[in-house]
Order: structure tokens, then sequence, then C-alpha cells
């Protein structure tokens, strides 16, 4: 096991920091009373003048809600831009959209959730000139959004897209075949939302003249039901299109809507397909080209389309291939020559790419055996590239600037840990958010230039202040030889840790395609629950196994057509190893984890039943079978191609090899992973004559939240794992606080 130079430096804070920790940790400082919740800058936007920035701030006194314009340079307020305390009919709003000019804004009130991203609600156009007000819609819609000249709004109602003139106060319908379980026009269905991030599925071509969008037919996607049990005397049924593994997608096609004829014309490309989708698309600085990616449901080939809507006229400008599956990119950035910025893993790293309007490779921005991780933008006047990478080591995060000719490359952030950037509107500045495993999340203010801090903006020292009270220790991080790897760990020790005592481990991990728990950022709510297990006794460590990101395609791309296989492989071998520490108890070895991660520690404590004493399975996928058409094809193809890949690493049809304790965990409104999984699971483990323990949420979602629910999940847990793996050691003593 190889720890890394910076675990030293966690070594002196937490030495330098002992005196001053006397208070014992309490669950209910974790999920209750907010002891340890962070400022942060809220709905931040850069204004168009480069020099100011915006803010949504919320006052707990009067619960009113504002729009508060700061200085960069100063980080001063100017003024307060909008106040709900001076608008009659919105007592608060929850967000804001400003218009391309500035001069309107889009104020959200009543808003609530739909799925994971999307949310329905009732949206004002607020007038900065003459502070009038405009309801967009007396219903409940979606995705308001400005044309460029800011004198319209396009949303979805119903599943149908409309037009409303902010002028004349008119409202068009574009769209009219709209229907609940049939027919999407201009938001996502489901599996998209999900899977390919975006809820909003239409876009202003330049002009304002055009509106290109998506139209889902879902008419033949099989529907999956939920009970809501709420507090009525019958429960409800939600149902809802949800296309599982090897199921009918729903169709996509992509249309034009022209404002000034009245018309919406569906657009195809020269290129026949079957079974695709178009997971993005996105006008160029020409008002009649528009560009849209094309996915094959294998999702190992990707195309992207230049197509002249009034000519008709279509153009393939990047075929990418993978033999495993390729990622869709954000990241198209068109520049004033219509020649964009991509990103690609072509080279086995993700990477920038600047290609001409053709598609012809004019060079490869980004180079080397590391990954770019976030593309901020691109700076016209000095023809510089923001980006975000792990330059400095997978488990850290820097922003760098380069040349569009790949030259000059400039790291701006110079602590180590995790660094994301948020640019002024001309480029000039940033603000730099920064946190590392021992510090709070910092904002602090920065010349684009050369990353010069030019002033602290907010520091989160009342919260620093709160930690050092507490006896927190803290991660180490290292690695860990594994199976032929050094894969990255991090691992939390009681304070009182004696090498010379052996300790239970209760190992923790996600282990999903492309995903990362190994990284040095701040503490979340899961990790003062880490911290409180210490406390308590235990050791805890996650390790990142193959298939885990940021340390290239091959490392990823390894678990493709077998998911479950190489992943537990690495945790069982990983518990081998970290059991033949002096200080570990090998036989009190645990493993926990949530979705993905349940998936995985089900699949360990019943294919390392001799490794795994105890595991927690929160919301696990227990079949493939059961999840959804775009993520799990991507990495298995259909349970009709690849049973086998579906079935070998389906913890149903391992429960015979069940021998430690076992604690199953779902929210029975989950839309995400759906309890069935548990449920299929609960009947294979009760018919093969074994005994688990069981807990459903009710009406709860994938994420099991909400008034006092944390809390109960994380006492639940508690008390399995004193149960489990403290029982027999003698050094678990303190009960539950």
């Amino acid at each position: 096991m190889k720890y890394l130079k910076f675990s030293c430096v966690f070594c002196a804070f937490i030495t330098s920091f002992l005196c001053a920790q006397t208070k014992e940790l309490t669950l209910e400082d974790i999920w209750k009373h907010g002891t340890f919740q962070q400022e942060y800058l809220d709905v931040l936007h850069s204004m168009t003048n480069g020099q100011q920035y915006s803010v949504l701030n919320f006052d707990n006194v009067s619960g009113a809600t504002s729009i508060d314009i700061y200085d960069y340079k100063t980080t001063e307020k100017v003024k307060t831009l909008v106040s709900s305390t001076d608008l009659e009919v919105l007592p608060y709003f929850t967000n804001y959209i400003f218009s391309p000019d500035e001069k309107k804004i889009i104020l959200a009130i009543n808003e609530a959730s739909i799925y994971r991203h999307s949310v329905l609600g009732h949206y004002f156009v607020y007038d900065v000139t003459d502070k009038s007000m405009m309801l967009i819609s007396k219903e409940r819609i979606q995705e308001p959004t400005f044309s460029p000249d800011g004198t319209k709004v396009a949303f979805v109602k119903s599943n149908n897209l409309f037009v409303k003139d902010l002028q004349d106060g008119t409202t068009t319908q574009v769209t009219f075949d709209g229907e609940k379980n049939k027919i999407i026009n201009g938001v996502a269905d489901w599996v998209y939302e999900e899977e390919f991030g975006f809820v909003r599925a239409f876009d202003w071509n330049v002009d304002g003249n055009k509106i290109a969008f998506l139209r889902f037919d879902e008419t033949q996607v099989p529907e999956f039901s939920m009970d809501i049990y709420g507090t009525d005397l019958y429960p409800k049924q939600q149902v809802f299109k949800y296309p599982k593994a090897g199921e009918a997608n729903a169709i996509v096609s992509l249309h034009i809507s022209n404002l000034e004829k009245n018309t919406v014309e569906q657009i195809e490309v020269g290129k026949p397909y079957h079974d695709f989708y178009i997971p993005r698309i996105k006008w160029t600085n020409h008002p009649d080209v528009l560009s849209a990616q094309y996915l094959n449901r294998h999702q190992n080939a990707l195309d992207l389309w230049m197509i002249n809507v009034t000519s008709n006229t279509a153009n393939l400008v990047i075929e990418e291939r993978d033999q495993a599956y390729v990622e869709v990119t954000d990241n198209l950035t068109f520049l004033p020559n219509n020649s964009f910025i991509w990103t690609s893993e072509k080279d086995g790293f993700n990477h920038i790419y600047h290609y001409d309007v053709s598609g012809k490779l004019v060079n490869q921005v980004t180079k080397g055996n590391w990954e770019v991780t976030n593309y901020y933008g691109f700076d016209e006047n000095t023809e510089r590239i923001f980006y975000q990478s792990v330059e400095n080591g997978s488990i850290n995060r820097d922003v760098y600037a380069i040349h569009l000719n790949g030259r000059s490359k400039t790291r701006l952030t110079n602590q180590l840990g995790t660094n994301a950037a948020d640019f002024s509107a001309d480029f000039s500045l940033f603000i730099n958010t920064y946190s590392n495993a021992t510090t709070p999340t910092q904002y602090t203010l920065h010349s684009s230039k050369t990353g010069k801090l030019v002033k602290v903006i907010k520091d989160n020292a009342a919260l620093k202040q709160t930690v050092s009270e507490y006896k927190l220790p803290q991660k180490e991080f290292s690695t860990l030889s594994v199976n032929g790897n050094e894969l990255n760990m991090w691992m939390i020790k009681p304070l009182d840790f004696d090498e010379s005592k052996s300790y239970p481990l209760l190992m923790f991990q996600y282990s999903g395609p492309g995903s990362q728990r190994v990284s040095n950022t701040w503490t979340s709510s899961r990790d003062y629950w880490f911290q409180y297990l210490a406390q308590k006794g235990y050791v805890i460590a996650c390790v990142d196994g193959r298939g885990t990101g940021y340390l290239g395609a091959n490392f990823k791309k390894v678990t493709y057509k077998s998911l479950g296989k190489f992943e537990v492989e690495d945790q069982i071998q990983a518990a081998k190893e970290l059991g033949k520490l002096p200080y570990i108890d090998a036989q009190s070895i645990g493993i926990w984890g949530w979705s993905y991660g349940g998936f995985m520690s089900a699949n360990c404590l019943f294919k390392g039943a001799d490794v795994f004493k105890m595991a927690i399975a929160v919301a696990p996928v227990t079949s493939w079978r059961f999840y959804d058409s775009v993520y799990t094809e991507r990495y298995l193809r259909t349970p009709q191609e690849n049973s086998k890949g579906y079935d070998e690493n389906s913890p149903i049809w391992h429960v015979d090899k069940l021998k430690g304790d076992f604690l199953l965990i779902h929210g029975s409104g989950d839309d995400n992973v759906h309890v069935q999984n548990t449920m299929r699971l609960s009947e294979a483990l009760i018919q093969a004559d074994k005994d688990f323990e069981m807990a459903i949420y009710p009406d709860k979602n994938h994420g099991i939240y909400g008034g006092n629910t944390s809390l109960h999940l994380y006492r639940k847990m508690t008390k399995f794992i004193d149960k489990t793996l403290g029982k027999n050691k003698g050094k678990i003593t303190q009960p539950i606080n």
C-alpha cells in the first residue's frame, strides 16, 4: 500500500487540531441539527459586462428572496436587482433566468419535482427597466427559455411546445399532439432525462425565428407503475413510460418550428438510422445551421451532423467510433468562423480537439495520460480555452488555460485538492470553488490571465471553527495494489488509533462506470457518518476499482459487457489485502453501497462469502434486466445479445452463497431503481432459505430523504453495523447517540 505525499499534510493538520477537538459527533448533528452546513454562492450568474455577478440570496428571517449584484473585484454588493419584498404577487422565488440582454428575468415559484432534474412551476417575467411582472402561464409549465432578443419565451405545457410574445402578451401553440405517456414535444422523456442528463429538448436559433425541438413517441414503450401510499384511505398509482433493457425505446425525431411562417417540419439526415438516440441538438452561429448528435442504440457510434434547415441538406462532420461505447459530449462550442471545439476519448483519454466547419481536424489542443474533466469556454479575444483536468493527480482537480493552438498552457489554481471555476462573461476573471479533505469550500476571485488571487469571497470560516470543536479523524489517501493495478484509496481510522490493536473494517464503494469516490474534496454528510463510525472504533476504507473514472478509457471500459465482474473481484481482493494489515480484523470486514454500490455490496457479500462478514445494500440494482435501456445497454448491450453478461453477475443468481449478515433497504417510490429489484432479491433469498433484514421507506425516491428519513436510515444502518461487525470484538462499546 503506497501512501501519497500529501498524506503527511493531513497528519500535520490533525496534530495541530487535536487540542481543540472536544465534542463527540452524533447522528443528530449530521442529519437533524444542520451543524455542518456550508455556505454557498447560490445560482451564480456572470453579468454580460464582465465586471459583476449576481447571486440568489434568501433571508432566513423574512423568508424573502432577492437577486443581488456584486462587483467582481471588490466582491461588495452593488445593488439589489429585484427582491420579493417589493413584489406583491411573489412572496418569494426559488430560481431566476436572465434574458440575453439582462433586461428581463424569469422568476420561478411553486416548482415541484417530476423526476431527478425536471420540474413543473409557475414563472413570471420581471422587466428590470419598468419593474413590471407578467405571468407566463396560469398553468404550471416546464423549461421557460428566452429568445435571443428577449422578446419571447418558449416553454412546454402538457407535452406541447408554446411561445409567448412578451410585447403583446399573446401565446402561440406550436405543437398539438402532446399527450401523457404517448407524445412529448420539447422536453425529454424519462430515460433521456436520467441518462443523457437534460430536460429541455428545444433550442432557439441565433435570430430567434426558429426553434429546433425533439419529439418523443412513447406509444410502444412499456409502462411502469408505482403505488404512492400517501395519507389517503386508498393509495394512488403513478404510471410512467420506462424502457427497460432490451425493450422498446421512444421513437425520437427532430423538428424545426419556423415562427415567421408558422410551420413545423421534421428534419431527416442523409444517413438512415434504426433504433437510435439524438442526445444533443445545438444551433451554430449561422441562423439556418443546426448541429445534431445521432447515437446508435449500442452507443458505440456517434455522428455529428450540420443541418441547413433552409436548404434541407445535412453534412456528416464527425464520426466517433469505439469498441465499447462513446461518451456523449456537452462541450461542443462554435467559434465565430463556425469551426468548433469538441471533446473526445479517441486517444484513450478525454481531451479537447479543434475542428474546422467541415469536420476536418485542425489540431488536438490537449494531450497526455490524464483526463479533461470540465470545459469552461473559449475567450475570443485571447484565443484561450479554459478547462479543468486531473493533470495533478486523478483524485485532484485544477483549472487551466491553453491557447487554441495547444501552446502556452497555464495552471490557474495552485492549491492541492478540488478546484472548479466560474468565469466572468469576458473571461477576465473567475471565481474558484476550492476544497480538499481538510478544507471546507472556499470561494475566491482570481485573474484568468495568471490565476493570481484577487480577493476571498467566502471561506466557510464558521464551519471550520465548528469542525474544530469535534473529535473528527480525517481521510488518509493512498493507493492499494489489487489485481495488477494501483487503485486509489482513502481510509479513516479512529482518532485514538493504535496500530497494535485490531479493528473491524467497513468498506464503502460505488464502482459504477466512470465514477469516482476517492477524491480530495471536502466532507459530505456521508463522510461525517464515516467519521462517526470511526469515533466508535471502526476503520472505514474506500477503494475505486477497475471501471471507475479519470484513469483513461481502457481502465474505465474494462467492465464492458460484464458489469459486476471485475469491480467485484477488485473489492474482494482489496478486502483481502486490507485484512492482511496488522490492525485490521480480517474476520470482521463489511461492505456497503447505494444504487450501483448496493448492487456491488450484495454481490461482494455473496461471491466473497468467506471475506465479508456483512453487507448493506441501499436501493440496489439486483438484475440489470430491471434497469433502463440507455444506461444498461451502453455497458452490456441488450439482454437478447448478452444474456450471460446480465445473469452471471446478478446478485439474484448468487443468493445460495450467502453466509454473512445482510441488510437490504429501498424506497418504495424510487422511479429510477425500482423497488422491484429489492422485492425480487428478497424472494430469491427467501426461496434459498437465507436470513436477511430489510427496510422499505414508504414513497421515498432513490435518494431516500425528507423529514426524519435520513436520520432514521443512518441510525438503522449504524445499529446493524454495531450488531454484525462490533459485537464480538469488544471495541464497539459506545451506544448510538
